[in-house]
């Protein structure tokens, strides 16, 4: 029997400034979603939208953009960030598997491999017909989600250091350390993100670990999985540089176009 999995992987998300912190200067994403959003007409949705680190640079763009995520706390930190700029942003509190709202659009996108963030094939299924059902007629879906290589499934265990950078608020340096394991039944990985923080003596003050489990996807999979819900996929890369995908790439990148199912 299937174990039940929770989609709401909330732990690494409840501190929005820290999130932010650690992840607001990724930009690699940006440039392929402004040249699929120059062709687009109206709207534009991100699902998944966080903080708005994706939505707020489309809408500086003067794209019209609504964001959705079910984590209230990130979503006041993006109204916060939009009205502080001036930008109007329509900003939506609810879950993207059961999407309902009233807008639909020609592009939708969801970055931050939070494709990985549905645990289960009904979790998945779910998403992709939340998506397909705000889609215009041959409206473009892009979204990323990291390569099930082996350096990603293949772990110690042990933790590992990944960066180290100044926490804003308490100016304390951070040294990041990562902790992973994968369960090749479930294709899910299970990771612990170790915080450390330390002063000016280099004297560790505080530590934080936070759990968050992500669901890997297998490129034949992911075509059949698309596929099934309706999607063409337009072009598939190995990263948001439209690198072709090869055996070492880290991460898969879809553009995908609602098939017309008259």
């Amino acid at each position: 029997m299937q174990e039940k999995k929770s989609h709401y992987n909330f732990e690494e998300y409840d501190d929005p400034s820290l999130y932010d912190g650690e992840n607001e200067s990724y930009i690699s994403d940006i440039p392929l979603l402004l040249k699929w959003a120059s062709l687009t007409n109206g709207s534009i949705i991100d699902i998944a939208c966080g903080t708005g680190r994706a939505t707020i640079p489309l809408a500086r763009q003067g794209h019209r953009v609504t964001g959705v995520d079910v984590h209230k706390g990130m979503l006041d930190e993006a109204r916060r960030k939009s009205s502080d700029l001036g930008l109007e942003i329509n900003w939506i509190q609810q879950d993207c598997m059961d999407l309902n709202i009233e807008t639909s659009s020609d592009l939708i996108y969801t970055v931050g491999n939070s494709f990985q963030h549905f645990l289960t094939n009904e979790d998945q299924d779910k998403l992709l017909a939340s998506v397909s059902r705000h889609l215009n007629p041959d409206g473009i879906f892009i979204f990323g989600t990291r390569f099930p290589g082996a350096e990603e499934l293949v772990s110690a265990g042990t933790e590992e250091f990944w960066k180290t950078y100044e926490d804003e608020e308490s100016k304390l340096q951070v040294d990041v350390y990562c902790q992973s394991s994968y369960d090749a039944i479930s294709q899910i990985q299970h990771n612990t993100t170790i915080r450390k923080y330390k002063n000016d003596a280099g004297e560790e003050v505080k530590e934080k670990k936070t759990e968050i489990s992500l669901r890997f996807v297998f490129p034949r999979e992911m075509e059949r999985l698309l596929a099934m819900n309706g999607f063409k996929v337009l072009n598939v890369y190995g990263d948001w540089n439209e690198n072709p995908l090869t055996g070492g790439s880290k991460e898969m990148v879809y553009v995908c176009q609602k098939r017309n199912m008259d």
